[in-house]
């Protein structure tokens, strides 16, 4: 057969190809943006035929709909990555958190350490060739088709063709559903306040030209990329990448020019954004997408100079470290690739890794520069690997400190209202004084 006829032969509706579903599977939705709503809506529509069907997921924009408390036996939320509609479901022990690098995705499924029985991902049409391509995801995308016992796939137009590591032939896909609607987008980030413009000055303030960059999507890095106006070849070796990215490529500052790694060229695993996005990097060269055991493998970061890693925190304590997952025991979100580019970037000539994080939470109640985390708290980064870390009130290197001037630098950008607690909560638990 040709690949046309394959891929005929394979067509179905979202309906019937969700029945290859049974109670007790284990499903991957595709990642981010990749996932198909239409196919999990579907599947959900058949929750009353379903028991202790597991959906294994990372990073949703989606509704989630498997989540909700009427769903609770029927499909169970296994995530690395908790976010917005999946939160509340990890809390009230209808689903579970799991910790787990990014990077280690790809290998957990194709060791069999998560169970891979049906991948759902949405694809490009297929060029005459009859590949497809993963479009904005690739991460683990890539081997879960290779090793899933069953590929469903939503052929949609509006999945861009990116280059890379990105394409798939029809033979690889099982069930084949056809759609046009719009696939998902990013919600609309809260605009910029004094305390995140801060951050992002101080942040564009270590960035020389030529520095290759790594950050993420949020106010925050949205900020810094505000602020890296008047900076020149610069490049990026990122894990993912929204809007904000855009604007400084079509400005002329990210040319990627100076890199080490793939010289003019975006590195990437996946993309999540507006339609903006998809738009830009459809049938771009400049952007490579590749799985994420390879973007995010931190001696593959270190081979870029001038290597620099944003890195967003929820809390620092007195010594250095950070979590970025949990507000004590609650999960908030995961763990990323945030240690994978600490420590590629601490690796890379000339690297400089960056921690920030604005200094007070809940209306300026609360510091998030803290002597000692709450019992439960996980640790994402180890103090061990920590070097810069900014709020509004400034930039300080902690590298090659000691545990006394660690507190005193963290202390001297925490918030004013805060400091001479922090000053007395440290003497009080380490007989020291700053």
């Amino acid at each position: 057969m040709n690949w046309r006829e394959t891929y005929n032969s394979r067509l179905t509706s979202a309906d019937e190809a969700v029945k290859v579903v049974k109670s007790g599977d284990d499903i991957i939705p595709g990642h981010a943006a990749s996932e198909s709503e239409l196919l999990m809506n579907a599947l959900v529509k058949r929750y009353l035929e379903l028991e202790n069907v597991t959906i294994i997921q990372g990073v949703t924009i989606g509704s989630a709909p498997y989540c909700k408390p009427e769903m609770k036996g029927h499909f169970i939320l296994k995530s690395m990555f908790a976010g917005g509609n999946t939160r509340e479901s990890i809390w009230e022990n209808r689903g579970t958190f799991f910790p787990l690098m990014f990077h280690d995705f790809p290998r957990a499924f194709r060791e069999g350490h998560l169970g891979s029985d049906v991948f759902f991902t949405m694809v490009s049409p297929p060029d005459e060739h009859g590949y497809c391509s993963l479009g904005m995801s690739v991460d683990h995308s890539k081997e879960l088709v290779k090793c899933a016992k069953i590929v469903v796939a939503e052929v949609n137009p509006n999945v861009p063709r990116t280059y890379g590591d990105t394409f798939v032939h029809v033979s690889d896909l099982d069930y084949i559903v056809e759609n046009d609607g719009p696939i998902l987008e990013l919600k609309r980030f809260a605009e910029m306040d004094e305390t995140t413009q801060l951050i992002g000055k101080h942040v564009a303030s270590l960035i020389k030209d030529g520095d290759t960059l790594q950050l993420g999507a949020g106010t925050i890095p949205d900020a810094v990329l505000y602020y890296l106006k008047e900076k020149n070849d610069l490049g990026i070796h990122t894990e993912m990448f929204s809007d904000g990215l855009i604007n400084l490529i079509e400005a002329g500052n990210v040319n990627c020019s100076k890199k080490t790694l793939f010289p003019g060229k975006i590195v990437t695993t996946f993309a999540e954004g507006t339609k903006k996005v998809y738009e830009y990097i459809n049938m771009n060269p400049m952007f490579l997408f590749f799985p994420v055991d390879f973007v995010n493998d931190s001696s593959v970061i270190a081979k870029n100079d001038n290597m620099v890693a944003i890195n967003a925190a929820l809390e620092v304590d007195l010594g250095g470290q950070v979590c970025a997952e949990a507000i004590g025991t609650k999960q908030y979100s995961g763990i990323g690739g945030q240690l994978d580019f600490i420590r590629g970037a601490a690796a890379s000539k000339n690297g400089r890794p960056v921690i920030v994080l604005p200094s007070t939470a809940k209306n300026g109640t609360i510091s998030r520069i803290s002597c000692q985390f709450s019992q439960g708290t996980p640790i994402t980064t180890t103090r061990n690997d920590v070097h810069w870390v900014v709020t509004e009130y400034g930039a300080v290197n902690l590298f090659c400190k000691s545990e006394i001037e660690r507190a005193e630098a963290l202390i001297g950008i925490a918030h004013p209202n805060f400091r001479s607690e922090l000053k007395r909560q440290y003497r009080e638990a380490y007989g020291r004084v700053i």
